[in-house]
């Protein structure tokens, strides 16, 4: 699927990587429709790339409706928008668990399931989710976080299989820490068990090629993560054990703190 001349809607522009994005897909000569919750850091990034803002809460199902409605035509959906939803499950109150669940799971599966049509009836298109290696691998303060990002991993790889013939591709891009975004830059605060990061832009590279060369599944990330987190997946009591003598609590506990005001 070539990104240039493309429509390309991109969730969650507003934060983490998404301004990375942004910057990628205009450059690549992508038709911008940028999406976001906040309003007031939405416009200026728009006006910057020359592309079409609709600000949105994907925790709301009528807004989310509401933006597959403003966005018809899109060739290309980035869904990319997340909230961190770290922190013991005890610690959340319902209404938490019900928002990182609809930000998370439901909201990029729903924008699909809206897009896709005008994708399939055009004969070409393609869906990117941006997940995570927490998608593969659990981890100790993540429950939340793991169980949308198992879910879309499994969303994409099989609704991938039911767009098969029809032109529209599906992807997921899974990356591992990344560095100088979110809670890294914001905390200081070192990767648990210390283990190696990614850039926004090794980001950016790996959805572009998942697009361009309808890949199933892009992990990002040092290749003794990858290794890592496949025995993880693999073997899960094992890798439960190993994390505890890694002694990863302390970071966990500052990247808890430092995303708590984001449930």
């Amino acid at each position: 699927m070539r990104i240039a001349g493309s429509t390309v809607l991109l969730t969650g522009v507003t934060g983490g990587i998404g301004g990375a994005l942004a910057a990628e897909l205009s450059a690549r000569g992508a038709r911008l429709v940028l999406t976001g919750r906040r309003a007031d850091a939405l416009g200026p990034l728009a006006e910057r790339y020359g592309a079409r803002a609709i600000p949105a809460d994907l925790a709301d199902p009528d807004d989310v409706r509401r933006l597959a409605e403003e966005a018809a035509g899109t060739d290309i959906l980035i869904a990319n928008a997340a909230l961190p939803s770290s922190g013991d499950v005890l610690d959340y109150t319902p209404e938490q668990m019900d928002r990182a669940l609809a930000v998370n799971l439901r909201a990029p599966a729903v924008l699909a399931r809206l897009l896709a049509p005008g994708m399939v009836a055009a004969g070409r298109g393609h869906v990117c989710f941006v997940g995570s290696l927490s998608g593969i691998a659990a981890t100790r303060s993540s429950a939340l976080y793991n169980a949308t990002k198992f879910g879309l991993r499994g969303f994409s790889l099989a609704f991938r299989q039911d767009l098969h013939g029809t032109g529209v591709g599906v992807s997921i891009v899974q990356p591992g820490f990344v560095r100088d975004l979110g809670m890294f830059a914001k905390t200081g605060s070192s990767t648990p068990g210390g283990v190696r990061t990614v850039s926004p832009q090794q980001v950016c590279k790996g959805v572009t090629r998942a697009i361009e060369r309808d890949l199933a599944e892009v992990n990002v990330a040092p290749p003794e993560l990858r290794f890592l987190t496949k025995v993880a997946s693999q073997f899960p009591g094992f890798a439960e054990r190993v994390q505890r003598l890694a002694r990863v609590e302390p970071a966990m506990d500052t990247i808890v703190a430092a995303q708590r005001e984001s449930r």
